[in-house]
């Protein structure tokens, strides 16, 4: 383990519902800020870039999902549910009761979930390139993703990232985590309107342009946090809607400059007393 000096992050494994949890602890100062990456990726390779700026000042806890970077597979599907369990035992091992939380794809469908059905652990929601219902998303995307093999992600840097720090680094773990991925919440129906409404914590919705969760999705779901109004009239809302230029899905966080900004902003201001979050000037 590191002692969280500049020689690098603390860096642990976590026993959790079978697995050994591999998590990095950056900065420090403030509310802790949780980052959950998407399928396929990892920390490093969903979050590396963004890291120094989002731990300037405030304390970061990045974590591998189940088969993902350096955290073990276990005889178990892939969803959401079982996610946010690994997740909540985390944040228990840690010692960590509340945090922000700042999640990418399957990373956002799991932020989400905290929010909605563990309040008291969300001060802050941030959700990217996700849908909160499976009618957001455009149905090219999850044919793809149900049909993925290794042969198709060869000679990518997640292939190669796999490759490097997997704890069963072979094509055949590889494949089964594809296969994993390709049925991920199988049979699930999102949330409900009502669900959404009811989430404590203000909210951030980042999306591509161009990316799998349609836009309009995304105006829907800024409109049950409170968002869509005239803020010159009815002031600001603390929940948030920020649309990425020339961004698709698999891009979605590449604009370091521009998701710093976006993401430190929202983290930054003050939370809110008044219902969904809305700040008046």
């Amino acid at each position: 383990m590191h002692d969280g000096t500049a020689a690098g992050p603390e860096t642990g494994y976590a026993p959790v519902n079978g697995l050994q949890m591999y998590y990095e602890l950056h900065g420090s100062g403030g509310t802790p800020l949780l980052l959950l990456h998407g399928g396929l990726f990892d920390v490093e390779q969903q979050f590396g870039a963004l890291i120094p700026g989002l731990s300037a000042g405030r304390r970061v806890i990045a974590a591998d999902f189940q088969g993902h970077g350096r955290t073990n597979d276990i005889d178990r599907s892939l969803n959401t549910r079982d996610l946010a369990s690994d997740v909540t035992g985390l944040l228990e091992h840690l010692g960590v009761s509340e945090v922000d939380v700042f999640g990418f794809s399957v990373g956002g469908a799991v932020a989400l979930h905290l929010a909605v059905k563990h309040p008291e652990l969300v001060r802050k929601l941030i959700v990217s390139s996700v849908s909160f219902h499976p009618g957001g998303d455009r149905g090219e995307n999850a044919e793809a993703l149900g049909s993925m093999t290794v042969g198709m992600i060869a000679g990518t840097p997640m292939e190669a990232r796999y490759l490097a720090v997997s704890p069963h680094p072979d094509h055949e773990h590889l494949q089964r985590l594809l296969d994993k991925l390709g049925s991920y919440d199988a049979g699930t129906g999102g949330w409900s309107d009502d669900e959404i409404r009811g989430i404590a914590a203000p909210t951030l919705i980042t999306v591509g342009d161009c990316d799998m969760v349609k836009l309009e999705h995304a105006v829907r779901f800024l409109q049950l946090r409170g968002g869509d109004v005239n803020g010159d009239f009815e002031g600001v809302p603390a929940s948030q809607l920020a649309v990425f230029p020339g961004t698709t899905h698999f891009f979605g966080l590449a604009r370091t400059a521009l998701v710093l900004d976006v993401v430190t902003a929202f983290l930054d201001a003050p939370v809110p007393a008044c219902p969904q979050g809305r700040v008046t000037a």
